[in-house]
């Protein structure tokens, strides 16, 4: 019997001829090796039909299996379920006197999926969630485990996969030292006379927030390490009450600003754990481009302003450092990321998002994976140079396609 289910946003209803939480490994493996096409839904935060698997295969969701997530202190890792959130992994892992080296806006999202579309947070020395990896475990097409560690010549082609090399079981991640956060939030950052660079340099973790309603910068957000030199932010003022970065929400869903130290995971996230992000009445894009073209896509934007203005909750900027997986929006280049959040009107954004990736074209922008975009599959395929190499991996461990959709045959398979 045909089962319909819908991804957080609504926008996407997933159809599948099942939909499996198996709650046991052997379970999984077993189901995997008896379907004829799989998809893996994470926490259902995309906003494109990535985890679609269609009428005729399964979509699996890894929510009943054990929640495992085991810190070695002496390797200063932590091996963790693929079905397990960012919110519950940070906070064993602090309890164990370990962070990771960064987070992303919502804890709400699943560690596997995320790392699977190259989703990243903000830092001009931060990589992307993916670049912490140190270790994949793979079901893959006939139900066997592979296990894929970082030093193979697979591995970078092995992390941010789209889901396209099996179900992710498991991923080992690297960790560090313990530290505080102490969050700032400024307001009103002119767009002219900008110096981009030294502005992202400020703190740790930097995000600019726009409504592009007018020139500039509604809010930035500035989330600086307790154990790093805090640097002086002369280019605006600071807030005079707590924010959220969209106008007219709670702030008390926002974690802790006006500089009051707190821990890594309660400060490098925009939104806390214990409260539902939002209702999720909203589509979202993002595009990353080259971190020295930063500037002159932002003047790129303004110039649109009008167009994009109305359909738009909140524009944030961020930056991500580079990273070497073949299939990272932020592979081989030091980043600059537009993500913007819309209105709930497809009909409506679309011709927006048109405009915008026409606008930014010139800058050779690579659209999150998991989010809205219109980019012609022939225009993104050129834009990653290794996506040859991915396939040839994807063939070697899924030969007969089970793991692929009509979204991976679109974009990565021609």
């Amino acid at each position: 019997m045909t089962q319909t289910l819908t991804n957080w946003a609504g926008n996407i209803t997933y159809t599948a001829k099942e939909l499996h939480r198996p709650q046991s490994l052997d379970a999984l493996a077993a189901l995997v090796a008896d379907s004829a096409r799989v998809r893996v839904l994470g926490s259902g935060h995309s906003f494109n039909a990535i985890a679609e698997p269609g009428e005729d295969g399964v979509l699996l969701s890894l929510t009943a299996l054990p929640p495992t997530v085991d810190v070695d202190t002496t390797a200063r890792t932590v091996r963790v379920a693929g079905g397990v959130r960012y919110a519950e992994l940070a906070r064993r892992v602090h309890e164990h006197g370990f962070a990771l080296h960064n987070m992303a806006s919502l804890p709400h999202i699943s560690v596997a999926g995320s790392v699977a579309t190259g989703t990243h947070g903000s830092g001009i020395g931060n990589g992307s969630l993916a670049s912490a990896v140190r270790e994949v475990e793979l079901v893959t097409a006939d139900g066997s485990t592979v296990t894929i560690a970082r030093g193979d010549k697979r591995f970078d082609g092995a992390v941010t996969s789209l889901g396209a090399l099996g179900v992710v079981t498991a991923l080992t991640l690297d960790l560090e030292a313990d530290f505080e956060v102490s969050q700032h939030v400024f307001t009103e950052l002119p767009l002219a006379g900008l110096d981009f660079e030294t502005v992202a340099a400020t703190a740790y973790s930097v995000s600019l927030f726009t409504d592009w309603g007018r020139p500039g910068f509604r809010q930035v957000w500035l989330k600086r390490r307790t154990d790093q030199p805090p640097a002086d932010f002369p280019w605006a003022a600071p807030a005079t009450e707590a924010m959220h970065p969209v106008p007219g929400m709670p702030a008390e869903n926002c974690t802790r600003q006006f500089g009051v130290p707190g821990p890594w995971h309660e400060r490098l996230p925009h939104f806390r754990a214990e409260f539902t992000p939002s209702s999720g009445a909203e589509l979202q894009s993002e595009y990353l481009l080259p971190r020295p073209h930063a500037l002159a896509a932002l003047q790129a934007l303004d110039a649109i302003r009008e167009t994009i203005a109305p359909l738009l909750q909140i524009c944030e900027v961020r930056t991500v450092a580079a990273d070497s997986q073949w299939l990272s929006p932020s592979y081989g280049r030091d980043t600059v990321a537009l993500h913007f959040t819309w209105v709930e009107d497809t009909a409506a954004v679309l011709p927006v998002v048109r405009r915008v990736e026409e606008a930014l074209d010139p800058f050779d922008p690579r659209p999150h994976w998991g989010k809205v975009f219109t980019t012609a599959p022939a225009v993104l395929r050129g834009r990653y140079p290794r996506l040859g190499e991915f396939k040839t991996l994807a063939d070697s461990l899924d030969p007969t396609h089970k793991f692929t959709n009509a979204f991976v045959n679109t974009f990565v398979n021609d």
